[in-house]
């Protein structure tokens, strides 16, 4: 996980996402540096716009915290059926 946030931070501060500086800022926060790793992840990030990706998995995770009302009104119709049916349950038992 330290590389690709060491990864994020080189792309916000300009600079090449290559080994060498994902080394450097993974040893510099004290991690461990795992060379497959850092490979792995300079070749797959290779040819990506960081951008990009970045603004469609903050629309993606943006999404379920708008639900709509009428939704999450049916949700709470729901549960308080269920409460009723609970304590109508409680009553014969009681």
């Amino acid at each position: 996980m330290e590389n690709i946030y060491a990864a994020l931070l080189l792309h916000k501060l300009g600079k090449e996402v290559n080994e060498n500086n994902l080394k450097s800022v993974v040893a510099a926060a004290g991690g461990q540096v795992d060379e497959s790793q850092l490979k792995s992840l300079v070749a797959s990030l290779k040819g990506v716009d960081i951008d990009k990706e970045l603004e469609s998995a903050s629309l993606v995770a943006a999404a379920p915290a708008e639900a709509p009302k009428a939704e999450k009104k049916e949700n709470k119709a729901v549960e308080e059926k269920k409460e009723a049916a609970a304590e109508g349950l409680s009553a014969l038992f009681g």
